[in-house]
């Protein structure tokens, strides 16, 4: 169960939260959120997770394989919201988290009360979604927020009508 959530509470703003990763539809997914937030008054908040079950292998090398992860998802963060200050104005919020990205998605939702929505881009790859899309469907209505699912082919100028 997910704490209450108060993004329209006095004092709080509503955010749309977009996972950032190695995956080509990832870039629509935060043009997507961003437009959002932007359009809406709300706050863009980007996280992206370092899994870390690439690192238990490799015992003696763990501590130089994390710092070398942490440091490659704060430059990727750091270009997209550079690209985002740039193109609407708005600075997000962002965050590294290690783990499952599963679970950590659902972790940064219930710390953070303001998050109202997930956006994520479905995969236009004929091997399905993609991961994250996947898990979030297999959940079912048991997902403690709205998702919101931006098809990877979603032309920029669909994408800031819908917006």
């Amino acid at each position: 169960m997910v704490s209450r959530r108060l993004s329209r509470e006095t004092g709080h703003r509503r955010k749309f939260l977009a996972v950032i990763d190695e995956t080509p539809e990832c870039e629509r997914a935060v043009a997507y959120a961003s437009r959002r937030a932007k359009t809406t008054g709300g706050v863009l908040v980007l996280l992206f997770v370092v899994e870390n079950a690439d690192f238990q292998q490799f015992l003696g090398v763990e501590q130089v394989m994390r710092a070398e992860a942490t440091a490659s998802a704060k430059l990727a963060l750091d270009n997209f919201a550079t690209k985002i200050r740039e193109t609407l104005g708005i600075e997000p919020e962002l965050i590294v988290r290690e783990g499952s990205a599963k679970d950590e998605i659902l972790a940064q939702v219930e710390e953070d009360q303001d998050i109202a929505i997930l956006v994520l881009a479905a995969s236009a790859a004929k091997e399905g979604p993609g991961p994250l899309v996947t898990a979030t469907i297999a959940k079912g209505g048991g997902f403690p927020i709205p998702v919101t699912i931006v098809p990877q082919t979603l032309s920029d100028q669909d994408m800031e009508n819908l917006a």
